[in-house]
């Protein structure tokens, strides 16, 4: 039985009921869930159950397995259903820096013609970007950081849709990674995340509705590891 993911549905969800499937020492899975179970390096959500025993746990790490989401716990489950709750003001800073990610991706390829991105990685208080921008100096960073704020304080909507492979593999760089680019090629349906007018790409993560949520983004390091190997760690508002 397959959990019904929730988060693709709603990402601002910070509570929902569900029914235990099964349980397993401290880990537990459920027929429904809106934890994120992390991946495209965007940790897992954290949060608390309250069972029908009257049982509070603290949901300390979810990560997704042949199509089902474990969730472990602080302690041993105990009951058949439960009232869950995301932290969502944790929930909430990843989104941001997600979308954030999207969104210097997207001003990158308007601006110079070519998408550089080739990782990154998302932490609770900053995220991480690598670039294979041989041209990337300290200097342009700075630039890129003043073109992202711009766009910030103007807003563009955050959309989510579904699409199927055949349409996808039409959209070039619809899949960014290697990665992304073999899950592709495994799916019939693929989930879009696009900043209308100016990025769209395949995703599976949380977002935003609207890069105005973003605040602002400032790049708070620039290593140069080569020449074909940047790096920028970003933060935004409220982290």
């Amino acid at each position: 039985m397959e959990t019904e993911l929730l988060y693709l549905k709603d990402s601002y969800l910070k509570t929902f009921s569900a029914s235990v499937v099964r349980s397993e020492g401290r880990s537990l899975i459920l027929d429904r869930t809106a934890f994120y179970p992390g991946g495209g390096g965007q940790p897992c959500d954290m949060g608390s159950m309250v069972f029908n025993s009257g049982k509070t746990l603290k949901v300390i790490e979810v990560k997704k397995m042949s199509g089902e989401i474990v969730h472990v716990l602080d302690g041993e489950p105990d009951g058949t259903s439960v009232n869950a709750s995301i932290d969502w003001e944790r929930r909430y800073r990843l989104m941001k820096l997600h979308t954030s990610i999207h969104l210097m991706d997207g001003i990158i390829r308007r601006d110079f013609g070519h998408g550089y991105i080739t990782g990154g990685q998302i932490y609770e208080d900053r995220a991480r970007v690598d670039l294979d921008f041989p041209e990337l100096t300290r200097e342009l960073a700075q630039k890129i950081e003043a073109s992202t704020n711009e766009e910030i304080s103007k807003g563009l909507e955050v959309r989510v849709k579904y699409i199927s492979k055949e349409e996808a593999l039409k959209i070039p760089d619809i899949a960014r990674t290697k990665p992304g680019r073999e899950l592709l090629e495994r799916l019939d349906e693929v989930r879009i995340v696009e900043i209308v007018g100016l990025d769209m790409q395949m995703d599976g993560g949380t977002h935003v509705r609207d890069i105005k949520e973003i605040g602002n983004i400032s790049i708070v390091k620039f290593e140069n590891k080569g020449s074909h190997s940047k790096r920028l760690e970003i933060k935004v508002s409220g982290t």
